[in-house]
């Protein structure tokens, strides 16, 4: 398998991009599926799994090509890593191979996606703790002792590039973005807020780009947020900062609930699609490099269409 565009990524050349939604509180609330941990990852073992998961891209292409857009996929890989992976019973040896799987599939996506292009295929990684929680303490450097493994196994597939998303400290953030650059792979880095506009750590938002760019000497390839709805961080992207510029991409959820309510949750909120599309289409206002449209927690392709139908213009227009 060739990466076709891990030398030029096309958002790099300003081509804006349509990608998937919440996957995760989609299976769940939606498709009625079981996931521990709140890990896809293992569909991939079973022919009804993998079917699942081609089900949930296509019906999101389909949008991109009515919308004559191109599109990111993003591997079903969020929790596939050594210490989540130790709790689902799964060795290094099963993460490989799983991880590896992920984008196969992807890419089998991808040939078979007929006139959407370009399509861009991402590894994504989560935090080795809770997303919502600044729950592992660690370094830098510990952060890219233990990111490099899953991101070691991306490299040697057809990713284009990592997309690191809901991460929230600084020090796993650089560790991420030093262990991706030393694969030698373009690295995407998604911070989350509360609803404050804060990391969960309490950084602010700005901050935290800054720092990262600062001590990566700015190796990511850009910047998004994502796991809050826009009026959690809208606030935060009031000024005329140079960080804005990083910022590439937003994949909000569709709740304003907070990352705490959100956990108990018993069912889906699953916000107002059209409202939410609306949202985006301020955000483009705000953010002058915004590229990458896409939903996390409580979204779903009805969402995904709704941005499209607020930024991009409809083929059939």
């Amino acid at each position: 398998m060739l990466a076709l565009h891990r030398n030029r990524l096309p958002q790099a050349d300003g081509t804006p991009l349509l990608t998937d939604s919440g996957l995760e509180t989609t299976l769940i609330f939606l498709d009625g599926l079981d996931l521990p941990c709140f890990a896809s990852y293992p569909l991939l073992d079973t022919v009804e799994g993998r079917r699942t998961l081609r089900a949930y891209f296509e019906r999101h292409l389909a949008i991109a090509a009515d919308h004559n857009s191109g599109f990111l996929l993003e591997s079903p890989t969020w929790r596939a890593s050594r210490d989540w992976g130790a709790e689902l019973g799964h060795g290094p040896a099963d993460l490989e191979r799983l991880n590896k799987a992920a984008i196969a599939l992807l890419a089998e996506i991808r040939r078979d996606a007929g006139a959407v292009a370009p399509i861009v295929i991402s590894g994504n990684i989560g935090p080795r703790g809770d997303g919502y929680q600044p729950d592992t303490a660690m370094s830098a450097d510990e952060a890219q002792a233990f990111h490099a493994e899953q991101i070691g196994w991306f490299a040697e597939t057809a990713a284009d590039l990592v997309t690191a998303v809901t991460i929230c400290t600084v020090n796993e953030g650089v560790g991420i973005i030093r262990a991706a650059a030393a694969a030698e792979m373009p690295v995407v880095l998604s911070y989350t807020t509360e609803t404050d506009g804060r990391l969960p750590d309490g950084t602010p938002l700005g901050e935290a780009f800054e720092q990262t760019d600062m001590m990566t000497a700015g190796a990511a390839a850009y910047y998004m947020i994502n796991c809050a709805h826009p009026d959690h961080f809208r606030a935060a992207l009031e000024t005329d900062a140079a960080w804005l510029k990083r910022v590439w991409g937003v994949r909000a959820n569709a709740s304003r609930l907070s990352h705490a309510e959100l956990d108990e949750a018993e069912e889906l909120d699953a916000g107002n699609p059209a409202e939410l599309g609306r949202d985006y289409a301020q955000l483009k206002r705000v953010l002058p490099n915004l590229r990458v449209y896409g939903g996390c927690c409580g979204t779903d392709h009805r969402h995904i269409e709704a941005m499209a139908d607020c930024c991009f213009q409809h083929q059939n227009a």
